[in-house]
C-alpha cells in the first residue's frame, strides 16, 4: 500500500470517528457550525504559528486539528440533507481542474504571475450572475491581511503598478498628507490618513513580494525578545524601568540589538 492509498484509509477512518463522535459524544452531538467557528479561527492561528516558527511536528498536528474541522462542519451540513464531504471533495476538484487550464488543458503560461491573472477572470467566468471582483474577500479578514488581498485581486483585472519601484511616489505621497493632517490636528482625518499610509506600504510590501503580515510578526517577535532582554538585565541590576530614563534604557536596548 503506497502513501496515497493509506492517506485515503486514513480519511475514511476520520470520516466514521466522526460518525461515531456525533452519535455518542454529549459535546460532539450539541456542535453547530456557529460554535466550531470561533475554534476553527483559533486552530487557522495555531497553524500559522507553527508555519512562522519552521515547527514541522506542529505544523502536522495543526493540520490535523483543522482537518478535524473541515469534516465536522461537512458532517453537520450532511445531517442537514444540504450536502456532504463528497460534495465537498467533488467541488474542489472540479475548481482546481477547471481553474488550471495550463496543466490540465492546452493553455500555455509564461509563469505564475499569468497564472494569478487568469485565475481570476476563470472566476468571473464560473459564475452565471456577475459578481464584484472583490466580493469573495471575507470582511472578517484581519486588515492587514484584508488589504493585502484586496490589492492582489485587483491586481488579477490589471488594475496595479506597472513597476515596483512606482508605489514609492505614492507611499511618500500618503506619508505627506498624514503630517499635513497632523499639524491641523483633525483626528478623523488623521485616523483616515494613517490607514492611507498602511494601505500603502502593504501594497510595497506585495509588489516586491513581501508578505506584511509576516514581516510585522518577525518585527513584533524581534520586539519581543528586545525588551524581554531590557527588562531581564535591568532586574539583574536591581533597576526599575520605571525609575530609568529612555536614554538609559536606549542603552541596554543597543546590547540586545547585538544579541539578535
Amino acid at each position: 500500500m503506497d502513501d496515497k492509498e493509506r492517506s485515503c484509509e486514513e480519511f475514511g477512518k476520520l470520516l466514521e470517528i466522526i460518525d461515531e463522535l456525533r452519535s455518542r459524544c454529549p459535546w460532539d452531538m450539541k456542535q453547530t457550525n456557529e460554535s466550531l467557528r470561533k475554534l476553527t479561527i483559533e486552530e487557522t492561528y495555531e497553524l500559522a504559528d507553527a508555519i512562522f516558527s519552521g515547527n514541522d511536528e506542529g505544523i502536522k498536528n495543526e493540520l490535523g486539528d483543522l482537518m478535524l474541522h473541515l469534516v465536522f462542519y461537512a458532517k453537520i451540513s450532511s445531517e442537514k440533507g444540504i450536502f456532504s464531504m463528497t460534495d465537498v471533495l467533488k467541488g474542489i476538484n472540479e475548481k482546481l481542474i477547471y481553474r488550471h487550464p495550463h496543466v490540465f488543458g492546452d493553455i500555455k503560461v509564461s509563469g505564475a504571475s499569468e497564472v494569478e491573472v487568469n485565475w481570476e477572470h476563470l472566476k468571473i467566468k464560473e459564475n452565471s450572475d456577475y459578481k464584484p471582483v472583490l466580493s469573495g474577500v471575507p470582511s472578517s479578514l484581519p486588515a492587514i491581511v484584508k488589504a493585502n488581498r484586496l490589492q492582489e485581486k485587483v491586481r488579477g483585472v490589471g488594475f496595479d503598478w506597472e513597476k515596483p519601484e512606482q508605489i514609492w511616489d505614492k507611499v511618500l505621497e500618503e506619508i505627506s498628507e498624514l503630517k499635513d493632517e497632523i499639524e491641523n490636528y483633525d483626528t478623523d482625518t488623521i485616523e483616515s490618513e494613517l490607514g492611507d499610509v498602511l494601505f500603502s506600504i502593504i501594497n510595497a510590501s506585495r509588489l516586491y513580494g513581501i508578505d506584511p503580515e509576516a514581516a510585522l510578526e518577525k518585527t513584533n517577535r524581534k520586539f519581543i525578545k528586545r525588551f524581554n532582554y531590557l527588562e531581564k538585565e535591568t532586574l539583574l541590576k536591581g533597576i526599575s524601568l520605571h525609575d530609568m530614563s529612555l536614554d538609559e534604557m536606549n542603552v541596554i536596548w543597543e546590547e540586545a540589538k547585538k544579541s539578535d
